[in-house]
């Protein structure tokens, strides 16, 4: 630095580096923030009237819209800011200047302008994606950066056209699943269509015990009942078989068809015992794959099977009409009381079914519960809280508040779903 002149000129790109410090800080943000903010939480957001909430919602349902602007801005200010941090330092180092423009852009820049924000964005996501929410809008509206952004995209997809097609393209499962979302939101496939791909794609991956019809629910025949008893309660629940069950035990005997009941009762013989007209049993283990589950149902020409546990107890029931709502969703008919697993609440929180399986509630709000040793939302609250909860208990999971909304007993009927905010250090929710 001996006889080195600071000039006005240095002084303006010391300006332009801070300058396009600050945008590379606020870009970090906004890129860590908005790719893990899921349409969901978004839209629970804007119903509850964040400030940035819309524009929020609009970034995340459209996540093509900002993500190559916004990676491009990226591009342009590091290339920018490496070139003019070499010019000053060579300025004012002379030929050392090389070496200590290096050390700046991998220290400074790399910290402040990477490492920091990004840290605080994944700390915070919500918050960080309601700040940079309505500023990325405003940037990736600039038609220039638009422009230039699909120009870019336009020449990539020219240059990588075509290679190794010979051989593929091999996909996932879940890079398939991507592909078939894509093409329905392009107006490729329909709706319906996408729905009933991914069900046929995760159907081979689904277990008895995800779909079966729990213990505590089964509508059963006690073994001392009349055909006149066992008819009536058929009726009521509107079945066409009903498991036979030793009360003492807690063991099925058989199966009573209520067609053979209705003959029975036609002819004079409602006080016969119902254990007079049992039917064979199946039982599957409960994690046989409900694909072939069904394939067998087909084969051997029954419509119902119990599943057991691995110690051989009762852990449910399971009908062809259960596997098939697998594949084609729920199938409901003019006697059914159909109750919605999921409740959208005006204040974009939702009310859940306690029994609702742990995938559908994931593929619904875009998140990852567990569902290694659960596999209902209630058995996920149930296990977390590690004890059986009073109504208001929760725990928080991927920015989501899961409460104890309903109790029957020792179980959990309906679960409410909350977008949780962010906290500061002292545990204050910020007004955002």
């Amino acid at each position: 630095m001996i006889g080195y002149t600071f000039t006005n000129v240095d002084a303006l790109m010391l300006v332009v580096i801070f300058v396009l410090l600050i945008i590379l800080i606020f870009a970090a943000v906004a890129e860590m923030g908005l790719s893990r903010m899921n349409k969901p939480r978004a839209s629970s957001l804007a119903d509850k009237g964040h400030k940035s909430g819309k524009a929020l919602k609009r970034l995340v349902d459209q996540p093509d819209r900002w993500v190559n602007p916004l990676l491009l801005t990226v591009n342009i200010c590091q290339t920018v800011q490496t070139t003019l941090t070499a010019i000053v330092a060579g300025h004012m180092f002379g030929a050392a200047g090389v070496a200590v423009g290096v050390v700046l852009n991998v220290v400074v820049f790399f910290v402040l302008a990477e490492a920091v924000p990004k840290t605080y964005a994944v700390q915070y996501p919500q918050r960080a994606a309601l700040l940079s929410a309505r500023p990325t809008l405003l940037l990736v509206a600039f038609p220039p950066l638009q422009w230039v952004s699909r120009g870019l995209i336009t020449l990539t997809n020219v240059i990588v056209r075509g290679k190794g097609l010979e051989q593929g393209p091999f996909v996932s499962e879940q890079e398939l699943l991507g592909i078939v979302e894509v093409a329905a939101e392009d107006g490729v496939v329909e709706h319906e269509e996408r729905e009933l791909i991914e069900s046929i794609i995760e159907f081979g991956d689904t277990v008895a015990r995800e779909v079966m019809v729990p213990r505590p629910d089964m509508v059963v025949i006690e073994e001392m009942c009349t055909v006149t008893q066992a008819l009536d309660l058929a009726i009521e629940h509107g079945y066409s078989r009903l498991p036979v069950m030793n009360t003492d035990e807690d063991d099925v005997r058989g199966l009573a068809y209520t067609k053979d009941l209705m003959r029975t009762e036609r002819e004079g013989g409602g006080d016969r015992p119902v254990t007079d007209f049992l039917r064979t049993v199946h039982f599957v283990p409960e994690n046989k794959p409900v694909n072939r589950l069904m394939r067998e149902m087909q084969a051997l020409k029954y419509h119902l099977a119990l599943v057991a546990d691995e110690y051989g107890a009762i852990a449910g029931l399971i009908t062809l009409e259960d596997c098939l709502e697998e594949l084609v969703g729920d199938i409901v008919d003019e006697h059914d009381e159909e109750d919605a697993e999921v409740q959208r609440l005006a204040d974009g929180d939702y009310l859940v079914d306690g029994a609702m399986a742990i995938d559908d509630l994931n593929d619904l709000l875009g998140i990852h519960l567990p569902d290694d040793d659960w596999d209902t939302v209630g058995g996920f609250l149930f296990g977390t809280l590690e004890h059986v909860p009073d109504e208001g208990e929760s725990v928080v999971h991927e920015g989501w508040r899961f409460t104890a909304a309903e109790m029957d007993g020792r179980r959990i009927r309906q679960v409410k779903v909350t977008v949780e905010h962010d906290l500061d250090a002292e545990g204050v929710d910020p007004a955002i």
